[in-house]
């Protein structure tokens, strides 16, 4: 299993590399696009639905985020600020920041109804969306802010092995900790501070704000995590997929990213303006 999971990890960051730095807009939006469609399966199969009904909800998710981005100017080798995003990435911020938190707390339930297929497209279009827009603003940034969703997993994982004590959600993902998450959060500051004195200055920000927006992205990561977790236990599944030996499926390796990536891509709108 150990064997099969690192074998995987290194072929995924060949992969994602070489795709990162090799591909063009273009191809790099319909990369995106894939990876919203292969998320959409897994998000239909664990909500119960039939297998025709996946394929189609994959290629309509798939579809409208390939059209998304076109209509955006995701498939042009420019720098970019695609100001039509900022609704799509407002309503995530919102289910994220305001809605996530009362749904873990309440463990509401999905089933294959309209609200189903309605909160798939909010959990997966604006970050696949997001993966391409902040690519084209800097490849170095996008990888940045997935070191730091990955940075945040392992620093939670190890900390809360050799640290944990209380739990954070036990009836949801009964493995993570307050110390974990501690751990998570100490690790993803030094790191995002780290990032920003290597290159180039703070530029007149302030390192209060700075490490309180690092501390929220950490907070925003592990909702993500979490939240795949309920949905996980609802279906009585371990994995979201098989597609990836040792790994489950896609939505397993994005779930801190469909919450972080969209309010990064927000903030960057933001700074553009």
């Amino acid at each position: 299993m150990l064997k099969a999971r690192v074998i995987t990890a290194l072929v995924l960051l060949a992969g994602l590399l070489s795709a990162l730095f090799l591909l063009p807009a273009i191809g790099w939006l319909v990369f995106s696009s894939l990876i919203c469609a292969l998320a959409a399966t897994e998000w239909a199969s664990m909500l119960g639905f039939s297998p025709a009904m996946r394929r189609l909800y994959a290629l309509l998710l798939g579809g409208l985020c390939l059209a998304m981005g076109l209509v955006a100017g995701l498939h042009k080798d420019a720098m970019v600020a695609p100001f039509a995003l900022e609704p799509v990435y407002a309503v995530s911020a919102i289910f994220w920041l305001l809605c996530v938190p009362f749904w873990l707390r309440a463990k509401w339930r999905l089933s294959e109804s309209a609200a189903a297929p309605l909160i798939g497209s909010v959990l997966l279009l604006p970050p696949s969306l997001a993966i391409a827009h902040l690519r084209l603003l800097s490849p170095w940034l996008l990888l940045g802010v997935m070191g730091a969703v990955w940075l945040a997993d392992i620093a939670a994982y190890f900390v809360g092995r050799a640290f944990g004590r209380r739990k954070l959600a036990p009836s949801i993902s009964p493995g993570k900790s307050w110390e974990g998450a501690c751990g998570a959060m100490l690790a993803v500051t030094l790191y995002g501070l780290s990032c920003i004195s290597y290159w180039g200055s703070f530029k007149g920000l302030a390192l209060l704000p700075v490490a309180l927006l690092l501390l929220g992205f950490t907070g925003l990561s592990i909702i993500g995590d979490l939240f795949e977790s309920l949905v996980k236990r609802q279906a009585g599944v371990k994995d979201s997929g098989t597609l990836l030996p040792g790994h489950g499926g896609v939505l397993d390796r994005i779930d801190s990213l469909t919450s972080t990536l969209p309010v990064v891509a927000l903030i960057a709108l933001w700074m553009a303006r």
